[in-house]
C-alpha cells in the first residue's frame, strides 16, 4: 500500500491537527487548539505530517486519518512544559552537541488503525530528522495508551524513563527514545508519497 502524506506549514497544519484531534475520543479532555500548536512550533524547527486515505463516503476524496507533529527540543527551553521535559530526560538523553527531535503529538483514527498509517508517518519523520541532522527522537506517552506503546515497540523505540503516578499507575508517564543513523532507513517498510502544503 502506498501512503499519501501531506507535510504542512505551521498555520494550515495547526488547523488540520485541531480538526483531526476532534476525531479522537482518547484525547477528549486535552485536545490541542490550532493557536496552541502554532505557538509551540513558531521559532523552532518542526514537522507537521498528516496521512490521507479515501473517505468512506466518497473514495475519490482524501481525508486525514493519522497525524504526527514534532519539533526540535533544546537543552535550554523557556516554555515550562518543555523545561520540565528536558529535566525529566536528563541523564537518559544527551543534549550537549546533539540535535534532539521531540515527537510531540500524533495518532491514527480508530477506523484506519492497523493499515500502517502511523508507521508511514513515523518513518517519514525519521527520514526528515536524519536529513536535518538530528541524532535522536524522543517521545512521551502514558502507561494507559497500550496501542501507542505497542506501536512504539514495533518501531524499536527504547524506554528511557518510567515516571510512576502514585495515585493511578495508568497515568504514569513513559519516556522513549530512538537513536538515528543511516542504517535505520534499511528497516523502513512503507512506501510513501509526500506532498507539501
Amino acid at each position: 500500500m502506498r501512503h499519501t502524506i501531506r507535510q504542512y506549514r505551521i498555520d494550515q497544519g495547526a488547523l488540520e491537527v485541531e480538526y483531526i484531534e476532534d476525531c479522537f475520543h482518547e484525547f477528549s479532555s486535552k485536545k490541542k487548539t490550532a493557536s496552541e500548536i502554532a505557538e509551540r512550533l513558531r521559532g523552532r524547527e518542526h514537522l507537521i505530517l498528516l496521512s490521507m486515505a479515501p473517505s468512506p463516503d466518497d473514495q475519490r476524496q482524501l481525508i486525514p486519518v493519522a497525524y504526527k507533529v514534532g519539533h526540535e527540543l533544546r537543552l535550554r527551553e523557556t516554555e515550562p512544559k518543555l523545561v520540565a521535559l528536558v529535566e525529566q530526560l536528563k541523564g537518559q538523553v544527551v543534549f550537549t552537541d546533539r540535535k534532539i527531535f521531540y515527537s510531540w503529538i500524533g495518532g491514527t483514527r480508530e477506523q484506519w488503525r492497523g493499515e500502517g498509517h502511523y508507521r508511514a508517518l513515523s518513518e517519514q519523520q525519521e527520514e526528515w530528522a536524519l536529513r536535518h541532522s538530528y541524532h535522536e527522537i524522543v517521545v512521551k506517552t502514558k502507561n494507559r495508551f497500550y496501542s501507542m506503546r505497542a506501536a512504539l515497540d514495533h518501531l524499536r523505540f527504547n524506554i528511557v524513563r518510567f515516571q510512576i503516578d502514585t495515585v493511578d499507575n495508568a497515568e504514569s508517564k513513559v519516556f522513549l527514545s530512538k537513536v538515528l543513523g543511516k542504517e535505520l532507513l534499511n528497516g523502513h517498510r512503507t512506501t510513501r508519497t509526500v506532498e507539501a502544503f
